[in-house]
Parts: C-alpha cells; sequence; structure tokens
C-alpha cells in the first residue's frame, strides 16, 4: 500500500539530513546553474558530498545526492558535453569523479546524473547514504509531507515513485538504470537487490558494498579503471494525481519518458518456427513429456515428474491449438491431448478439479490455488469461441462453479483453498500478507469469455464486480505476473463494452502494477552474462526469478489488450507494451536449456520436480537477475507451448512469396495492395524500432525486396542472410 509521510520529524534523524539540512542553511556556493521547464536547478557541495537542488517556483523541491566522497577533495566545473548541462570534476586521495547532468523537456521535464569514479589506488568503497531528500518549504529537508506509492521490489527496476504533496510539488519517477553499474557489482561482488527505497525523508539509492569480510582481493575496485557508480534518471509532473487510477496513469506515462532515456539492449532473430517443431515433437515422442492414465494422454508438468494437472493440459492444448490455426492444420496431438480433459470434471461439484481422480495421497486432492481454477476456463473459453464444440460444453458446465467460488469469496481471493467447501487453506502470502490479490482481473476475463458466447448479461456484471473490487488496491494489485496482465487486457475490454471510463483507467493499475515488477535493466552478474534480463517480469510479486510461462501467457493476454485499447490507449503504454513484446521474443530463448552453458544450470532441481535435459525443446522456469544457476525450480513441460505462441505470432504467411514476414512487435494489419506488394502496420510505440524480416521458405529463393515507410521514404536492408533480409523499421 502507498506510505504516507508527514511534516513530522523523523524519530531518528541520520547525520546525512544533518548535513544537507546545514548545508542549505547557510546559502552555500553555487557551483553550475540552469534549468528545466518551470524546474530551477543548483549545484551546491558540503563537505562530503555534491547535491543537485531541484526547486519549483511554487513551493518544494528535491535534493539529489550526486556524489558521496568520504574524504577532503576539489571541485570543478568542466566544459559541457553534447547535450549536458553542466559537468564537474571530483578529485581526492580516493581517484576522480566525474558527475554529469543532462536536462530535457519533452512532454515532461527530465534530469539524468550519470556518476563516473576512476580510482586511484586499488579501492573498497564504503557505505554511502542514500540520496533523494524532498524538501519543504525554504528548503527544509523535514518538511515536506508526500507518499510514497512505489518503490524497488527484489531486483526488478531500482525505481521510486512518489508525490510531494505540501508543498504542492507534484509527482517524481526516479530511476536508478543499474545497467550502466554493472562493471562495478561484478568488481566489488555485490548485488543490487532492494537498494532504491528508503524512509521518508532519508530516500533513493543506497549503493551497495561488498560485506565487511569479504576477501578484499575479490571486492576491489582496480586502479586507473572508470566505473559508473550511478545513473539517475527523475522525471517531474506538476501537479499531484487525484486518484490511484490518475496516478497509475501517470507511472506508465513517466516510466515510457525514463525508459527513452535508457539504451535497451539489441534484440536478436530467434528461429521460433524450428523450435515450435521441436516442442512438438518433443512433447509427442519424449517418454518424460506425457503419461498415460484412464485410457488419455496427459502432460507432465516437469520432466517426468509431477501428476497431470489441469492448468499444465489446458496451456498446452490452447498453445497446440494456436500454433495448429497458424499452420492450416491442427496437430494431431491437440485432439489427443483433448480427450482426456473430462476426467478432470467433478459432476458433483460441477467444476475442473486439478488433478485427475486418482492423484497420488501426497497430494491434497482438494486443495486449489484461487487462480488455477480460472486460467483453465479461459483456455477452455478460447477454444469455445474458436468453434471447438467441446470446449464450449465444458466451459459452460464449470463456469456455474467459477462464479459461485467468485462470490463467496467477494472477489476478494486467498491463495489457496479447498473446493469442496471454500475453507481456506491458505489466506495470505506471507511477504506481504495479501491474498492472490489479482484473481478478480482473469476472472473478469474469463466472464467476458462467458459473456460473449451466450449473450448472458450476469457474466458482464460479474466482470464489473470483480473489477471493482479491485480498485483502490493501486501497485499491490499484482500477485502474479500474468494474472495481472490479463486483467489490463479484461479492463480494456470492459471499457469496449459498456463505454465506461473508469475501466480504461483502470487499466492503467493493472499495467503500471506489472511494469512495476519489470526487470527494467540487463544484469551481467555471474551467470546472467549468458542470457537476457531486460524488460523481463518476476513471475509472483516476492519471486527472485524470472518464468517463461508468465511471459508468455502475458505477451498472449498484451495482444488482446492493444486489440482493444486502439487509438485511445495511452502512447507511453502502447510503446512500453510493444517493447516487453519484442524483447521477449528475443529474451525468451535462453530459457531454453540448449541455449545456456551446461555451467549456467542447476545441478539438481526442486524435490519432486525432475530433471533437466538438454536434449528436450521445453524451457527451464526460472531465470535468475542475479545470476544464480537456471532451472533450480525444474524444466518445464507446461512452457512447450512458449514456442508455439511466438512463432504464430512472429511469422507470418505471404500467399505465394517466397518468404515469411517476420516481425518482432506485434502486427496490427497486413494487407496485400498489389500482386507482389503488401501494406504493413505495427503496434508499436512511434519513437522506437522494430525489425522486419523476410525469412526464406524452405525450397525456394529469395527475390528482390524494397520497403518503404508511409511517407514514401526507402529503407534499406540493415543485413542481407542467405536465407533471410532484415529491415529495421519504425514502430
Amino acid at each position: 500500500m502507498p506510505r504516507t509521510a508527514t511534516a513530522q520529524m523523523p524519530p531518528a534523524i541520520s547525520p546525512h539530513l544533518l548535513e544537507l539540512g546545514e548545508m542549505l542553511r547557510g546559502d552555500p556556493e553555487m557551483l553550475a546553474q540552469f534549468a528545466i521547464g518551470d524546474l530551477a536547478v543548483a549545484l551546491h557541495r558540503s563537505a562530503e558530498s555534491v547535491f543537485a537542488i531541484v526547486r519549483r517556483a511554487a513551493g518544494g523541491g528535491l535534493a539529489i545526492r550526486a556524489a558521496y566522497l568520504p574524504v577532503a577533495f576539489d571541485c570543478s566545473a568542466l566544459p559541457a558535453q553534447a547535450g549536458e548541462a553542466a559537468r564537474l570534476r571530483l578529485t581526492s586521495a580516493m581517484g576522480e569523479h566525474v558527475l554529469s547532468f543532462v536536462v530535457d523537456r519533452h512532454a515532461v521535464e527530465r534530469l539524468r546524473i550519470v556518476t563516473r569514479f576512476t580510482p586511484a589506488r586499488p579501492t573498497i568503497l564504503p557505505f554511502a547514504p542514500r540520496d533523494l531528500y524532498p524538501l519543504g518549504v525554504r528548503d527544509d529537508p523535514f518538511g515536506a509531507q508526500g507518499v510514497v506509492e512505489a518503490s524497488q521490489r527484489g531486483l526488478n527496476t531500482a525505481l521510486l515513485y512518489f508525490r510531494i504533496d505540501e508543498p504542492g510539488f507534484g509527482n517524481v519517477l526516479y530511476i536508478q538504470n543499474l545497467t550502466a553499474s554493472n562493471a562495478y557489482f561484478r568488481a566489488t561482488g555485490t548485488v543490487p537487490r532492494d537498494v532504491v527505497g528508503g524512509a521518508w525523508p532519508e530516500l533513493g539509492y543506497a549503493l551497495p558494498v561488498p560485506e565487511p569480510n569479504a576477501d578484499p582481493a575479490a571486492v576491489t575496485l582496480a586502479a586507473g579503471e572508470p566505473v559508473t557508480l550511478s545513473d539517475t534518471i527523475l522525471v517531474f509532473r506538476h501537479q499531484a494525481p487525484p486518484h490511484e487510477r490518475e496516478s497509475a496513469r501517470r507511472f506508465v506515462q513517466m516510466l515510457g519518458s525514463a525508459y527513452d532515456l535508457l539504451d535497451p539492449p539489441p534484440v536478436a532473430y530467434r528461429d521460433w518456427l524450428d523450435r515450435a517443431e521441436r516442442a512438438a515433437r518433443d512433447l509427442d515422442e519424449a517418454p518424460t513429456a506425457t503419461i498415460r492414465h484412464y485410457g488419455h494422454r496427459y502432460v507432465h508438468p516437469y520432466t517426468g515428474a509431477e501428476y497431470p494437472d489441469i492448468m499444465v493440459q489446458m496451456s498446452v492444448v490452447a498453445a497446440l491449438h494456436q500454433w495448429g490455426r497458424w499452420r492450416g492444420e491442427p496437430h494431431p496431438l491437440e485432439a489427443e491431448l483433448k480427450a482426456g480433459l473430462p476426467k478432470f470434471f467433478d459432476e458433483a461439484l460441477g467444476t475442473l478439479r486439478r488433478y485427475l481422480p486418482n492423484v497420488g495421497k501426497d497430494k491434497n486432492a482438494d486443495a486449489v490455488d484461487s487462480w488455477y481454477l480460472y486460467h483453465p476456463l479461459l483456455n477452455l473459453g478460447r477454444l469455445a469461441l474458436d468453434g471447438d464444440g467441446a470446449a464450449r460444453a465444458l466451459f459452460l458446465k464449470a463456469i456455474g462453479y467459477g462464479v459461485k467460488a467468485a462470490r463467496h469469496f467477494a472477489y476478494r481471493w486467498p491463495i489457496e483453498y479447498d473446493v469442496t467447501d471454500f475453507s481456506v487453506i491458505t489466506e495470505a502470502a506471507p511477504v506481504d500478507g495479501r491474498g492472490q490479490t489479482d484473481v478478480g482481473g482473469i476472472y473478469a476475463w474469463v466472464m467476458l469469455q462467458a459473456f460473449e458466447l451466450t449473450d448472458d448479461k450476469q457474466y458482464l456484471d460479474e466482470a464489473r464486480a470483480a473489477i471493482d473490487a479491485a480498485i483502490g488496491l493501486g501497485f499491490a494489485i499484482n500477485y502474479q505476473a500474468n494474472l495481472t496482465a490479463w486483467g489490463a487486457a479484461a479492463c480494456m475490454r470492459l471499457w469496449r463494452i459498456t463505454n465506461q471510463g473508469v475501466y480504461r483507467e483502470q487499466s492503467y493499475v493493472y499495467l503500471a502494477s506489472f511494469l512495476h515488477n519489470a526487470v527494467l535493466w540487463d544484469s551481467q552478474i555471474g551467470h546472467a552474462a549468458h542470457y537476457a534480463t531486460f524488460l523481463a517480469v518476476t513471475c509472483l510479486q516476492d519471486a527472485p526469478y524470472m518464468a517463461l510461462y508468465e511471459c508468455f501467457d502475458s505477451f498472449v493476454a498484451f495482444e488482446q489488450y492493444l486489440n482493444d485499447g486502439g487509438p485511445e490507449l495511452e502512447p507511453e503504454a502502447r510503446m512500453l507494451i510493444g517493447e516487453y513484446c519484442r524483447h521477449a521474443l528475443s529474451r525468451a530463448w535462453y530459457y531454453y536449456p540448449d541455449a545456456l552453458p551446461a555451467d549456467a544450470l542447476a545441478e539438481t532441481q526442486r524435490e519432486a520436480n525432475g530433471h533437466i535435459d538438454r536434449t528436450l525443446s521445453f524451457p527451464v522456469e526460472d531465470l535468475y537477475p542475479d545470476g544464480q544457476p537456471a532451472g533450480q525450480v525444474g524444466q518445464e513441460v507446461y512452457g512447450a507451448g512458449a514456442a508455439f505462441i511466438f512463432a504464430s505470432r512472429a511469422f507470418h504467411h505471404v500467399e505465394g512469396a517466397p518468404f515469411r514476414l517476420y516481425c518482432d512487435l506485434l502486427v496490427r494489419a497486413v494487407e496485400r495492395v498489389g500482386d507482389h506488394a503488401l501494406s504493413i502496420l505495427l503496434d508499436g510505440g512511434e519513437t522506437r524500432t522494430a525489425w522486419l524480416r523476410l525469412v526464406r521458405v524452405k525450397r525456394r529463393t529469395l527475390t528482390a525486396s524494397h520497403v518503404t515507410t508511409a511517407s514514401g521514404a526507402t529503407i534499406e536492408p540493415d543485413a542481407i542472410h542467405s536465407d533471410r533480409v532484415d529491415y529495421c523499421v519504425p514502430a
């Protein structure tokens, strides 16, 4: 929940806060000054620090510590480089600090402060205080009152989103670009976990430093080798938002503005067509992928391990179905796996059970995670809407129990309950004391599927009730990433159906909470040097790892969100979703064991979760931003659907052409406008680019191609390969 800070004196006053207060009261010498729109920025020094003081004429401000040196130092101005408003050099016995200040104002005011340090001798940096202080009237560091809406979670984006209400300074988004400090983390053996946060009025970044008992040889910064200690991005808005929906919308806008200052890693072409073929073959042929019960075939959740599970079965079936539509004919395995679905249905209760009737005694057959009840229904609904009569019948048989459960829990679900009587087994997660806060989002989507199938208004009312019950949760709405993404999609669909703006606004709450859990930096720590982390999302609100199942299911949900969002969607929302999708297509490749070095994989897996088989095209469940070995949880057979989803979304058939069209953004429309001409509309951000590739079809020869923008400007190929031509195009 948001943390409200008052203007009262904090219970404990740190010497760093006192130092700032004394400096501001002492009319310090100004090292430099500049403006950002309506903001005035002045650079000052104290005995141990250099500060940027940001003030608004109407009142209030921020003090940002740009450097901390617990030794005597000299400070001098350097000529500003391109784009800079100021540049300072600090020299001391420690070495040299260079501070760069970059400002601009596009839609919003932005300030970037980069601090680079070159040690004069081998150095271990000591504790450094946090770097952000709200200021009250007359620059009083004890006098500001405000609310912190969101701060860093674990190793996710190192951000702080807050407002200063008194004085009325407005909204601030603070981001520490951790990608820039990879060299520091590697050299010092540190990990930037929960480094951005703090307690009002001492907020911001606390540079991680080595443990006191660490071997000095393993944590020392080398003499003469520059490292970036911090890369701070601040985005400002003048007025405080009136409610959580507007606050979330602004967060998305401001995050989009900050994103433009980052340098995302390049995205690579991935042959998801081949990966899908291999995944289908392994599902069909590998003895550790499936098992037979009651004369039917069921999917193992993990390689050769765990009992058949309705969520697992439906996830694979639904993905196979979509791939079959792309191929033009269903894969035979789809029908085989669908045939066993009725065995999960409990006629007495009128619901789908998690496990088959013959599940082992080591499982509680009556226990179900709240989201597990609805996700299989979502995938059944997808098949039903595609004309599958058996799926429709099973969906409609089970939907009544789903409504009954939602009403019983008043649309606020626990973690786990008993399906026979709704008695709660686990009420809340220990980390935050909350239940599955975003289940209402996926429930709403399922209800909208039921409404589309039946035209029964009760289901529309149920969808609205679930979303209405979530209003007020703000950034605490995220429990599991893909559920939150489906909540955003459900809100946008509700807005299209009802034309009530509150639902479009509420979609930004779900989206903001999803993005809050993103890893908006590319870690090079430990084994993470072998895979990509940028714009991944950790799977749960407290999970230490990123998971492919949640990744590709979110991808599908966002496709629906963009479909319904249309031109009214916030441009920054469209851009960030587009960037999430294109990075997912590249980054997801590293979940497959054959794409990682053998020593980057965990030697053992979670008990009862089988083992990793590098010859199988099934992803591991877990990759870690801090570079732990991958696959500690296991190799998820139910993640096989990722390849089918990515292949069917990234590759597009072109009738009669010797190529398939590949695009790493979702394609809004492809229209044949001539015998040899296509018009293509991408669903990305106006400020970004995408890769458009013409990929040769087997036994065909690529012919000459020409790509132009809508205005007629020619785009030259970025690269020409033997089997494809690559174009970098406006998104």
